[in-house]
């Protein structure tokens, strides 16, 4: 049986039992991932006694309960010792029964009996950096390898604090979708990540000039590219490749590394650059128009 649980009622300790124990463990399903980019707002879909949960980002608006991934949070979805498409399909169902869901991002062990919608994300599993690198692309070794110009002038700078680098984010942001009335939002968000110990902030700096900047999340078994922040006029230093590779190599040996996204064309051929496994993640999502002709219906 599925039931639907406010957030005052849910018991984090089985609820963080059960994700640590799933087959689809997911970082940005934890519950301080949640409560810093959603605030405690969020819901749970509850099968029997945790068997399974869902965790359901959701508010009210126009009088109905609109669900929409929160940002930077990629992938939620069922968590669950074994993946089961029975459960799945009826947690789906259960969903689309009771939410008006504008998006929702499943997670990448997530199967249905009907396929879905998906979007490619890639993952590095823990493994030997010195076999990983051998993997990278002809080309992006060439670009780590750097003339020597450049690596005389140049620097990594690790833990940065987010105050002195926020208007290098704000120059800079990039993204499929991006909206500039959002970036005060995402900076937010990073500021909440720094000052709960769970952001990574390093830069590469040329001549004494910060040019690329990447934030990572950072826990116990996964280390997510949150973002990537580079200076325009310095593309052709390849400070970025250098940035990701360092923190591929200080920590690959123990931590998954996600790269969070590839659906963007130049992104996509940037991060296979380094060999990761893509990984698909299925999604459900109805245009602005479709909610209102549901809402029509259901009010008429």
């Amino acid at each position: 049986m599925i039931k639907k649980l406010k957030y005052n009622e849910i018991d984090f300790e089985k609820y963080s039992e059960c994700l640590e124990n799933s087959a689809q463990r997911k970082y940005s399903a934890t519950k301080d991932f949640l409560d810093i980019t959603f605030g405690k707002h969020w819901e749970l879909f509850v099968y029997n006694d945790y068997e399974a949960v869902m965790p359901l980002p959701c508010f009210r608006k126009f009088g109905i309960r609109l669900v929409y991934n929160p940002k930077l949070c990629q992938q939620l979805g069922i968590f669950s010792k074994q993946d089961s498409k029975k459960i799945n399909d009826a947690f789906l169902a259960f969903l689309k029964r009771n939410y008006f869901v504008r998006y929702y991002g499943f997670n990448d062990s997530n199967s249905f009996s009907l396929p879905l919608k998906t979007r490619k994300n890639f993952l590095m599993m823990p493994g030997n950096y010195e076999e990983i690198y051998q993997k990278y692309s002809p080309k992006r070794k060439r670009k780590l390898r750097q003339e020597p110009e450049i690596k005389e002038n140049s620097e990594i700078r690790y833990d940065m604090d987010i105050s002195s680098v926020e208007e290098f984010i704000l120059k800079n942001l990039r993204g499929a979708d991006h909206n500039p009335d959002d970036d005060v939002e995402f900076l937010n968000i990073f500021k909440r990540f720094f000052e709960s110990g769970f952001l990574k902030l390093n830069g590469y700096f040329y001549h004494g000039k910060l040019i690329n900047l990447i934030a990572l999340y950072e826990e116990e078994k996964t280390l997510a590219l949150l973002g990537t922040f580079n200076d325009p006029e310095f593309v052709k230093i390849s400070g970025a490749s250098v940035l990701i590779d360092d923190a591929i190599q200080k920590n690959i040996h123990r931590k998954i590394f996600d790269f969070e996204g590839g659906d963007i064309p130049n992104i996509e051929e940037f991060f296979r650059g380094f060999r990761p496994e893509m990984k698909p993640y299925p999604y459900y999502s109805n245009s602005k128009k479709a909610l209102l002709r549901k809402l029509l219906r259901l009010r008429s």
